[in-house]
């Protein structure tokens, strides 16, 4: 008979000898498995880092272009029509517009193609939706620019009301769309824009009262001249104020008319020196 003292050993012997085996093979297929695993995690975080840093990118581009290089352009232009400039100066700004103008359209194609290349344009918000409009508008605008007619024409004037008109629509819906951009940016990563918006939105009120006080600035500096007899501009604004004060007063003369009559013809004199 077999003793059960060597029967029980030699179990735990090939035991022993299966848990040997097994060991490594459970140790190979985990090294295996772990580094895929931990690879795709890695490889999402850097796609997502990679989307969010596009997305910022996108963000200073379009607020380049469209919050301040246009505005700016704008505020140019505007100043070279308001002022009494010699022409050398009007050149310099209109070629300073054109180039502020440019550099803009430059920035907004850049921020298109990377729109198109990065993200997904499903079009389903309201950024998404105002931009494509804005990028149409905005290579519109080229075309009526370089379409200008010349000065004095018989089309200048049509011309003149849509470039100013869609100019300046484009730029204040660039602004606006700025603010859903940043709300948009908000909701995908969660980070708090309360900044960026103030700073924006302080940028955006200098601008507004630059343009504000473009057409007042000359008559401000005016109020501190002394006005004088022999200067033309003072006797024309004299000669207006003498007739708005002829147009307050027509009225109480038509009531009156009687005392206005004896006045001029000395009609009250003559009747005294009768009597």
């Amino acid at each position: 008979m077999y003793d059960p003292h060597l029967i029980l050993c030699g179990f735990s012997l090939l035991f022993q000898v299966h848990c040997a085996k097994s060991a490594p093979y459970e140790h190979m297929k985990a090294r295996i498995h772990h580094p895929i695993n931990n690879i795709s995690t890695q490889d999402s975080a850097n796609s997502s880092k990679t989307f969010d840093n596009n997305i910022v990118v996108h963000g200073i581009l379009l607020w380049a272009s469209m919050g301040f290089l246009m505005p700016v352009g704008i505020l140019t232009m505007r100043m070279s029509s308001t002022t009494n400039s010699h022409l050398t100066r009007h050149k310099i700004l209109f070629n300073l517009h054109a180039i502020f103008q440019a550099l803009s359209v430059l920035l907004v194609t850049i921020g298109a193609v990377l729109s198109i290349r990065s993200f997904e344009n499903a079009f389903d918000n309201a950024h998404q939706r105002i931009g494509l409009v804005l990028y149409a508008a905005v290579y519109l605008q080229i075309l009526i620019g370089f379409r200008r007619p010349k000065r004095g024409s018989r089309g200048r004037g049509f011309w003149y009301f849509t470039h100013w008109i869609l100019g300046t629509t484009v730029s204040l819906v660039g602004i606006v769309n700025i603010y859903t951009g940043l709300h948009a940016y908000h909701k995908r990563t969660s980070k708090s824009t309360s900044l960026w918006s103030i700073i924006f939105t302080a940028q955006v009120c200098l601008m507004a009262i630059l343009y504000l006080f473009q057409e007042k600035w000359e008559y401000i500096q005016n109020q501190g001249v002394v006005p004088c007899d022999g200067a033309p501009e003072m006797r024309g604004a004299a000669d207006q104020i003498d007739n708005q004060k002829d147009i307050f007063n027509e009225p109480s003369r038509k009531s009156n008319a009687l005392g206005t009559y004896f006045l001029r013809s000395n009609a009250l004199d003559k009747l005294f020196q009768l009597a």
